[in-house]
């Protein structure tokens, strides 16, 4: 017995005060709709309605159960409407993982201004530069840096990823400047620690990716420490130049002119990318949320 259609149609019987009109309302058979409050009575195991050959009323029983069954079904209908608005407007909690780096830099000053245009989003935001798999991390959106991953998600580009090598004034008036790559060996380098480890130095040699890295002098996760520590004169660094781009506008590092350029994987066309799942992508907090970093970034 499908109980929840039986109690609405008892309701609406107890309304009406008739069987033919209740069933007008919802387009069914009188008798079908007699037959289904009858099974509601049997599961119960008690009359809720007295039927004449003129009018239907309820019993005793049946009007406390009348009472307590209305209330329940106006909860209902607020919880429907409640989902309805869900799917229909952008609202609800929105999960996002996002680089440190990125994130700190860049991402969450934008969604300062998305939460300002949707203050109904929930922001849980998760800055972090280990990988994320969507579905085991519980995670609406994703931003990394590399490569578009290979599992089942949209890829969306929002923008290059491209590394250069600087140091400051000082450093290179103490220590010289290198033009080549076999130079870097007599210098001090700063190396930016991945979950995968300290990202390498490469470069094309003679037609052949090799490792150019030159000793370390620090090694960290920290972006901001090591670019303090480039400030001060301490060693060259590789950061993505979205990174750098305050600090060589100010000129307190500036860009190494080596040939060839150093990067730090084989495939030089590195860039940033947002990541969600495709059949996501209808809800409205998740559309909107991609539409406004597609927009923003592309900006």
């Amino acid at each position: 017995m499908d109980q929840l259609r039986a109690i609405r149609y008892f309701v609406k019987v107890a309304e009406t005060g008739s069987f033919s009109r209740a069933s007008e309302h919802f387009g069914v058979p009188p008798s079908s709709l007699s037959r289904r409050v009858a099974d509601l009575e049997a599961h119960l195991g008690t009359s809720l309605l007295k039927r004449s050959t003129r009018v239907v009323k309820l019993t005793e029983i049946g009007q406390n159960y009348y009472a307590q069954v209305c209330h329940i079904l106006s909860q209902l209908e607020a919880t429907d409407e409640a989902v309805g608005q869900y799917q229909s407007r952008p609202i609800g909690r929105l999960r996002i993982s996002s680089m440190v780096g990125f994130g700190e830099t860049i991402f969450l000053p934008l969604m300062d201004r998305f939460s300002a245009r949707y203050p109904d989003i929930t922001l849980d935001i998760t800055l972090t530069d280990s990988l994320s798999v969507l579905n085991r991390d519980d995670v609406d959106l994703a931003i990394r840096g590399g490569f578009a991953p290979d599992e089942r998600v949209i890829a969306t580009r929002l923008m290059d990823n491209h590394f250069i090598a600087v140091a400051s004034p000082t450093y290179l008036k103490r220590f010289g400047n290198p033009r080549k790559p076999s130079d870097l060996c007599n210098h001090k380098g700063l190396y930016f620690r991945t979950p995968q480890g300290p990202t390498p130095w490469l470069c094309e040699v003679d037609g052949r990716l090799q490792d150019v890295s030159a000793p370390a002098a620090a090694i960290s996760n920290s972006g901001h420490w090591l670019r303090d520590k480039a400030e001060r004169g301490e060693g060259i660094l590789l950061l993505p130049r979205w990174v750098l781009e305050p600090f060589l506008q100010k000129g307190s590092l500036v860009p190494l002119a080596l040939s060839p350029l150093l990067r730090v994987t084989p495939d030089p066309d590195l860039a940033i990318y947002l990541l969600y799942r495709e059949t996501r992508y209808q809800v409205p907090k998740i559309r909107v949320a991609v539409d406004f970093l597609i927009d923003e970034m592309g900006a």
